[in-house]
């Protein structure tokens, strides 16, 4: 099956997971002498536990969808759906008040049933993680105790859900809604053991050792592992990986990285770290014959799953390290494809992997384009950001046959998926890759 075939094939099961306790309702038979409105609310808070139940697949990193949908795509997805998970739930009890004002009782602690209070504290845990995520940074939450502080949440919303209807016992008295909202849980649960248990426990088996620590510009930092006891991983240049650095990989606290080593070196992996704060402050550290451990690879971001005649790779401070590893892998490969690299740094300074680009320009049928933001006196390049007209400058007539590949802090890439139309280029030719994804 073609990858746009498989990828309509999972967002069809998705969309039939969602909706299967409302098709239910609807369609199949229902106890009479209810009102529509409760109905209708009822339908809404299906909707919404299925919606956030149904958040531990992406969660859960499995390779099979990991490889199939963009990073971008999923992380949004992630985010979206669990705005729109809220939103359901939140619309559940509201169109019970809204419809019957007696129903504001079942929020007073003090006097409501059980099953209310089960509910109540699933609609407080599934507010406080949507808010704890969208807010993480204004509210200075550190990311490492915060991924458990989610998981928990996650957990904590899903599992009181269950418990209210269940309790309340009307459309779940329903054998096949019962059956539903059995086989739900039980597939949420597989994947919960399948990304906290069988995932880590396959991990332990397969450890890397720290080999090198290379300090380079631009507060950057190269962790160069092989792996121990294995032949190591086969990874598509641009990809990324989850790095457990000096930590079991049962440990909550893992990190995505992309590789910024060839693809062709096997058994040597390299990933490029910039100093962001949290926990990449402390990965100049780590010590040389450190363990780690590797999860991956993950995306779709590389030119060896596009075929194209010729590749545009355009990147932004740290945002490089993904095309770094395709640039080295295309000389690796003795590739002689034309490639065009424009490139956004701070200054002349502040170029990481400067001296290694200007090496691989000899190696590679290569035009490398800097775009400084700071120029230094005597510069004649490039100055300010990548704009439609730096872009059109450089840019060859045949421009439509090039697939280009974007990676960067979410400013420049919002600013160069403008700009490429305005030079001719439509965005159906792009992919792009935050670096800022969490």
């Amino acid at each position: 099956m073609r990858s746009p075939l498989r990828a309509w094939f999972w967002i069809a099961v998705y969309l039939l997971l969602i909706f299967a306790p409302l098709l239910i309702i609807f369609i199949g038979p229902r106890p009479a002498g209810r009102e529509w409105y409760r109905d209708f609310s009822v339908a809404l808070g299906f909707v919404g536990l299925s919606m956030m139940g149904l958040q531990f697949v992406p969660t859960a990193r499995l390779p099979f969808l990991c490889c199939v949908f963009p990073m971008d795509t999923i992380y949004f997805f992630h985010h979206g759906i669990s705005l729109a998970s809220l939103a359901f739930v939140l619309a559940h009890p509201l169109v019970l008040v809204a419809g019957n004002a007696n129903f504001l009782q079942l929020f007073n602690p003090l006097t409501a049933p059980t099953r209310a209070l089960f509910g109540l504290g699933g609609l407080v845990a599934a507010f406080m993680l949507v808010s704890t995520s969208v807010l993480r940074k204004e509210l200075r939450i550190v990311y490492e105790p915060w991924r458990a502080m989610h998981m928990l949440l996650s957990i904590a919303a899903v599992g009181f859900s269950l418990l209210h209807i269940f309790r309340v016992y009307y459309y779940t008295a329903m054998p096949l809604q019962r059956l539903l909202w059995i086989a739900l849980p039980a597939l949420w649960t597989v994947l919960i053991v399948y990304a906290r248990g069988v995932k880590p426990a396959l991990m332990l088996r397969k450890p890397y050792e720290l080999k090198e620590v290379r300090q380079e510009r631009c507060d950057s930092w190269t962790l160069a592992l092989e792996p121990v006891g294995h032949p190591g991983i086969e990874f598509h240049p641009g990809q990324f990986a989850w790095l457990a650095v000096q930590r079991s990989p049962f440990d909550l606290r893992q990190h995505p990285f992309s590789f910024s080593s060839s693809a062709e070196r096997k058994g040597w992996l390299e990933f490029t770290i910039r100093e962001l704060g949290d926990f990449t402050e402390t990965v100049k550290h780590v010590p040389t014959g450190a363990r780690l451990y590797v999860d991956g690879p993950f995306g779709t971001f590389s030119p060896d799953l596009i075929e194209a005649p010729g590749y545009v790779l355009i990147a932004g401070g740290v945002g490089v390290t993904p095309l770094m590893s395709m640039l080295r892998t295309f000389a690796d490969r003795g590739d002689t494809r034309p490639l065009i690299l424009f490139f956004g740094s701070y200054s002349r300074e502040t170029i990481l992997f400067r001296e290694e680009i200007e090496e691989l320009e000899k190696k590679l049928n290569l035009k490398v384009v800097h775009v400084l933001e700071h120029p230094h006196e005597g510069w004649d390049g490039e100055v300010g950001y990548v704009t439609s007209e730096v872009l059109d400058r450089h840019l060859p007539e045949d421009r439509l046959e090039y697939q280009y590949f974007l990676c960067g802090p979410l400013p420049m890439i919002q600013a160069v998926e403008k700009a490429l139309p305005g030079a001719g280029v439509p965005l159906s030719r792009l992919r792009s890759e935050r670096y800022e994804m969490a």
